[in-house]
């Protein structure tokens, strides 16, 4: 996954701030805040998660099945994709 390396700084980034949305997210619930912020905090979370995958899902549609040299690869490849998107919807 060449695309993971290339973009890894940024995908770093993307990774450590929703570690801070979940520490933000422990930390109100063990503080006992208030439902309505809890709610914003698990949207937040819910959101850099699939701002994330969107992201790799795109790199990887690029990289792998666009790019690819040969239909069997690209078939592959975007069976990859038809499962993860499976796994996704459940």
């Amino acid at each position: 996954m060449a695309h993971v390396t290339k973009n890894q700084k940024q995908l770093l980034t993307r990774v450590r701030r929703m570690g801070g949305q979940v520490a933000a997210l422990e930390n109100a619930l063990q503080q006992g805040g208030d439902c309505a912020d809890v709610l914003v905090q698990v949207a937040a979370v819910r959101g850099a998660a699939h701002g994330l995958l969107m992201e790799l899902l795109a790199d990887h549609l690029a990289e792998h099945v666009v790019g690819a040299d040969d239909e069997a690869t690209r078939a592959s490849e975007a069976q990859v994709l038809v499962e993860l998107l499976r796994r996704y919807g459940k």
